[in-house]
């Protein structure tokens, strides 16, 4: 077989990593030759993060980069469609793997099935119920269209049965983020961020907090911000907010002037994104986190760091259930109350999720190569 993987932005590197290996692996172990092409659309126009991913995750170089860039949803699928539409002629794959739920994800699926390619989605089923999330809509058509919808949770393989998937389609396998995760924790936790940071007193881990924003329904809105920094600051009174902040964030806390709001002298410390290994080690030595990424509640829940998701909605219900993840929404009052639970050690009851053990992408590979 000829394996076609994509990957789009930062979040997609971590999971098509493993998956990668796994299957350099099993090409040895059983001296087969199922070839893998890697391509990156350039969705994410941070091209020197992008570049630090790949090496940090041992990702090899992209054989394709497409080089897309930013823009408006329409323009940035539209154009990674043609772009991808001559890739898939020229390389005549068997199979397409998509990760996640960005553009990339939805428009190469597309692609892929208007010229007969099979395609494969990871970490399909997962629901918010919210269709003003882009997301959402791009997660609702990949899992439509796909041919092997492999899930992180029972809940997301439920998701689909529900929706009229059939069952052979679908794979529950665990979560791929979870392997590269467990796989380069021990490296992140040797590195030397947190002196960088001047988060140490006498070699002693100083209590802090980690935060990002990147949602549209959180940094669009000056209202919401209004309402999310009154925690923020509270927050700030007890600890040190680090704040890694998105580039298209940075943009909207200076247009409603927050970045004059969200300073050191409030304890609320804006800094430069960060790598992986960088902010693994960040987030796993962390007081707690406060977000409305995705992948954040799930890789709080596997490091046992508490977690207030600062939306109303979650893909990831498996993290709140099982793990350290709590649903806050984005009113100072539910925020800051979570929060003292935090401070008072009200904690929550954790497990771990079935199959989030770093051996999903094994479980997708042996499936990959069943289905062939």
């Amino acid at each position: 077989m000829k394996i076609l993987h994509v990957v789009g932005a930062r979040p997609n590197f971590m999971k098509i990593a493993p998956i990668i290996s796994a299957f350099n692996t099993y090409n040895q172990q059983h001296r087969s030759n199922h070839a893998q092409v890697l391509v990156h659309t350039g969705q994410h126009y941070d091209h020197k993060m992008s570049q630090l991913f790949f090496d940090q995750l041992g990702i090899p170089k992209p054989d394709i980069n497409l080089e897309i860039g930013s823009g408006s949803h329409a323009q940035q699928t539209g154009q990674i469609m043609l772009a991808f539409e001559s890739v898939l002629v020229q390389q005549q794959p068997d199979l397409v793997v998509v990760v996640g739920d960005v553009n990339s994800t939805m428009a190469c699926a597309i692609d892929s099935k208007k010229l007969n390619i099979p395609v494969a989605h990871v970490e399909a089923g997962l629901r918010s119920r919210d269709m003003s999330m882009p997301e959402e809509i791009n997660r609702l058509l990949t899992d439509a269209i796909s041919d092997i919808l492999f899930t992180t949770d029972k809940g997301a393989s439920l998701n689909l049965r529900n929706e009229g998937i059939a069952e052979k389609k679908i794979k529950f396998v665990g979560n791929v983020m979870i392997d590269t995760l467990l796989l380069h924790k021990n490296r992140a936790l040797q590195q030397p961020t947190l002196d960088d940071l001047e988060l140490k007193r006498a070699g002693v881990v100083m209590p802090y907090a980690v935060l990002t924003l990147h949602r549209p329904s959180n940094v669009d809105d000056e209202s919401t911000l209004a309402e999310l920094s009154r925690a923020l600051l509270h927050i700030g009174k007890d600890m040190p907010i680090i704040f890694p902040v998105h580039p298209r964030t940075m943009l909207n806390l200076k247009k409603f002037n927050y970045h004059t709001v969200f300073t050191m002298a409030n304890n609320i410390r804006l800094i430069e994104p960060l790598g992986y290994l960088d902010f693994l080690n960040l987030t796993a030595n962390a007081k707690l986190v406060l977000t409305d990424s995705g992948g954040i509640q799930e890789e709080t829940t596997i490091l046992g760091v508490p977690c207030l998701t600062l939306r109303n909605n979650t893909e990831r219900p498996v993290t709140v259930e099982h793990g350290t993840n709590r649903l806050v929404g984005t009113q100072s009052k539910a925020i800051l109350a979570a929060y003292t639970q935090i401070l008072n050690a009200v904690t929550k009851k954790c497990s771990t999720p079935e199959y989030w053990d770093g051996s999903a992408a094994k479980r997708i590979v042996d499936e990959i190569v069943n289905w062939c």
